[in-house]
């Protein structure tokens, strides 16, 4: 007997990848349903290759139907719909940042913390970290076996997918305007994204950091317990469909080498290091598209610090990032705490 899904903002970026990852890994569901919003009812999505699914209206629905819902539908639906699917019985995996720092929630990379899943029940919600916090975690947890990590100091290049399928529409509208002559208008981005980068992603806080950047250093935190680990960011917004880019700083508490750390990461399950010190030895958001590891290059000592590396981390954030991380959560969720009788 397979196992009965619902995905919640389904005709979104990340609802359709959650569809598409289900389908390609063969998860084992006898029945999909995809929801949404009741604009959207009628409307139809794809899973898989031969397979159409009409979207239902997500508040309206009888989640005591299903045994695991995935969210991907923004903070405000998994504030009012989550709880509600719980109470029916269903577990929810919410891609949203209203869970994460929930106490008694588990946020939940399974390569890194797999264990912390043992605690889902409290809820029955299990949180996906934010796309730029878990890339980063990838890279950062075979190195912590090695050497305990004292403070990470990350910029990202975050892609405009990140902000939904209307930030992509600006950015191909601002960049065909520009070459017609027509002046960009912007309304998902605060300044003009096209030929531009914006230090800015989600609201300002009161210490001059945005909320991105808070959210990185607290799930860092929350996922790599107990270690406490210093996380300083800056979270930029740039001109690219899909695919998220960090240049990372590490300052360890002990030593290691660069030799150390490509061999861990290399073997580390998630991760491909590709690190060759010559033209096109790396790779870049353009190439990761559609794949499912989280890439590394640039590994090198920081030698202005005692036990310092520096590298360059990149990853498809729909896939490991947002859909493949709570499809994998589900995979262990039904293979460890719901199996089918």
């Amino acid at each position: 007997m397979g196992y009965k899904i619902a995905v919640v903002g389904a005709t979104g970026n990340v609802g359709r990848e959650m569809l598409n990852t289900l389908a390609e890994r063969n998860f084992p569901a006898d029945e999909i349903f995809a929801l949404a919003s009741s604009k959207s009812i009628g409307r139809t999505v794809s899973y898989g290759d031969d397979t159409d699914l009409s979207v239902l209206d997500s508040a309206t629905f009888d989640f005591s139907k299903v045994d695991i819902a995935l969210f991907s539908a923004g903070g405000e639906a998994a504030k009012k719909l989550a709880p509600k699917a719980a109470e029916a019985g269903c577990v929810v995996i919410d891609n949203s940042s209203y869970w994460r720092m929930e106490p008694g929630v588990p946020l939940v990379v399974p390569e890194v913390n797999g264990a912390a899943l043992s605690g889902y029940a409290k809820k029955n919600i299990i949180a996906n970290p934010n796309c730029s916090t878990i890339q980063m975690v990838m890279a950062l947890k075979p190195l912590q076996d090695i050497a305990p990590i004292k403070r990470i100091v990350v910029s990202t290049y975050q892609s405009v997918s990140g902000a939904g399928r209307a930030a992509m529409d600006e950015l191909f509208n601002q960049t065909k305007g520009i070459y017609v002559n027509d002046l960009p208008q912007k309304e998902e981005f605060t300044k003009q994204i096209a030929f531009n980068v914006i230090p800015h992603i989600d609201t300002f806080m009161d210490d001059g950091a945005t909320r991105e950047e808070w959210k990185m250093a607290v799930e860092t935190r929350k996922i790599m317990a107990p270690a406490e680990i210093a996380v300083h960011a800056t979270c930029v917004r740039v001109p690219v469909f899909v695919g998220h880019g960090e240049a990372v700083n590490i300052e360890f508490d002990g030593p290691i080498t660069v030799e150390e750390a490509r061999k861990a990461m290399k073997a580390f399950p998630g991760v491909s290091v590709v690190d060759y010190r010559q033209d096109e030895g790396y790779v870049t958001p353009q190439e990761v598209q559609g794949e499912d590891n989280v890439f590394i290059s640039r590994v090198r000592k920081d030698p202005t610090v005692e036990n310092g590396l520096s590298l360059w981390c990149v990853g498809d954030n729909l896939r490991k990032g947002a859909a493949l991380n709570a499809v994998q959560i589900a995979e262990a969720l039904v293979a460890e705490y719901l199996p089918k009788k």
